[in-house]
């Protein structure tokens, strides 16, 4: 029964939080008459307002992010075209990161380079993963099964530690450009402000989210490696 539980609380730890933003998105998503614009047209008329007319706003089905190279704020069918307090909040929110490259502020150029870093990591640490077996067997040296398993579970690991570390950027983006610029321009009723919050605090914690998942992975792999 204890293991279970702690099962149970390990499962809850690692979906809980995404499964909380996708309700929160969900929650908010309905089209509402009362609001002037879409997702996309407040993106545009914030980016244009703020001198940023070189940033274009696209849909995607790739989910709801802004493309830093090609200087792109793409948004979800559903925010791209909706009318509701999620598709006002999640533009605001990437326009938010728009901002920070913009400015040139230094933890988006980090996470930049981070996420990139660790693309390479992750494929560079499955690789070693795999190899764990061939190179014990070839050199019949359990030292370095041990440093490419050190190897592989270091650079698979990257990817969490990114997305914990860029979860500031993502605060940012949420409290510290999206709200006021909601609040300043009264996009939305004050009565709406508290569903606001809980958008951008759902829109901010997706990575936490993306790191307890990429841990769950991690833990996968060393399992299957001490059978």
């Amino acid at each position: 029964m204890p293991y279970l539980i702690l099962v149970a609380l390990l499962l809850a730890l690692v979906f809980g939080p995404q499964l909380w933003a996708q309700h929160t998105f969900k929650r908010y998503s309905k089209n509402r008459e009362d609001i002037p614009g879409t997702g996309a047209e407040l993106a545009r008329h914030l980016l244009d307002k703020l001198g940023m007319d070189e940033v274009s706003v696209e849909k995607t089905e790739q989910g709801d992010h802004y493309d830093p190279e090609q200087r792109s704020v793409r948004l979800s069918e559903g925010n791209h075209g909706g009318r509701s307090l999620t598709a006002i909040a999640v533009a605001a929110h990437e326009v938010g990161h728009a901002i920070q490259h913009h400015r040139g502020e230094p933890l988006l150029a980090l996470r930049g380079r981070l996420v990139k870093a660790a693309h390479w990591a992750e494929r560079i640490g499955a690789g070693a993963m795999f190899a764990i077996p061939v190179v014990a067997l070839l050199t019949r040296a359990p030292s370095s099964g041990l440093l490419m398993f050190a190897l592989g579970i270091l650079s698979m690991g990257m990817a969490t530690v990114v997305h914990l570390v860029t979860l500031p950027v993502e605060w940012n983006a949420s409290f510290g450009k999206a709200k006021p610029i909601i609040e300043a321009g009264q996009y939305v009723s004050p009565n709406d402000l508290p569903a606001i919050d809980r958008i951008l605090k759902a829109a901010a914690f997706t990575y936490v989210a993306a790191s307890l998942a990429s841990l769950l992975n991690l833990a996968r792999w060393i399992a299957f490696l001490r059978r």
